[in-house]
């Protein structure tokens, strides 16, 4: 089967089994001395492609914050957990045309959150990043994915493959998001003081105050004032 016709026939059965998001990026993009992050190569040194998966994540569970944090945090683990299933499909259906996949974890779980490295808080390799690279949008001041159509309220997974399949780009997209230039927003409410207007974000803030402050649910002021 062509890259294209794998690709296409991924792309099919992600979208009929609930995936509102779904591009491909080059490994290669990772090995840019521009990006700080864990690369894929070091998980599977043979990685081609990078398929990213999302979900859009129901506008109702951010309208609740603060007080439903327990709600939204529970939308936000079954949007984890629908991930999962179409990840898995998925990776079995490149396995059956000879190629490996396997499956990489969601930046945040119903178990805590997945780090590589626990000294510096960043994950086994940066969705985000894979997901500008495919053509999926840009980046948040909040450093999260700004998508076209569903802003930063998206939940993302990703494959590994050594299948050469037909990757995507960001084309003409900067970045970061144009309309972040002169909004702060994100900063301003960020209860932790994670955020700073001049783009840096402080992962272990974040990270302690909704595992130490908020014992485990997900915060998520960011993306409700997010006007995108």
């Amino acid at each position: 089967m062509s890259r294209y016709s794998l690709t296409g026939n991924l792309k099919e059965a992600a979208f009929q089994r609930g995936a509102d998001l779904f591009g491909v990026a080059d490994a290669s993009c990772f090995l840019s001395p521009d990006y700080q992050g864990n690369r894929p190569q070091e998980i599977m040194p043979g990685v081609t492609s990078v398929v990213v998966l999302g979900v859009s994540v129901p506008r109702g569970a951010f309208s609740t914050l603060p007080k439903g944090r327990g709600e939204y945090t529970n939308t936000l683990m079954a949007g984890t957990a629908t991930l999962r299933v179409i990840a898995f499909f998925l990776a079995r259906q490149i396995e059956r045309e000879g190629y490996l996949a396997t499956i990489v974890p969601t930046e945040g779980s119903e178990f805590g959150y997945w780090y590589a490295d626990r000294s510096t808080l960043k994950a086994d390799l940066s969705l985000k990043y894979a997901a500008y690279h495919a053509g999926l949008g840009s980046f948040g001041r909040n450093h999260l994915l700004i998508h076209p159509d569903y802003g930063a309220r998206v939940r993302m997974t990703g494959i590994l493959t050594d299948a050469p399949l037909e990757a995507g780009s960001p084309g003409s997209a900067p970045f970061l998001h144009p309309q972040c230039e002169g909004c702060a927003k994100c900063a301003e409410i960020c209860p932790a003081g994670a955020i700073s207007r001049d783009g840096s974000i402080d992962r272990e803030r974040c990270a302690d105050y909704m595992f130490r402050e908020l014992g485990g649910l997900r915060c998520g002021m960011c993306i409700r004032v997010c006007p995108l």
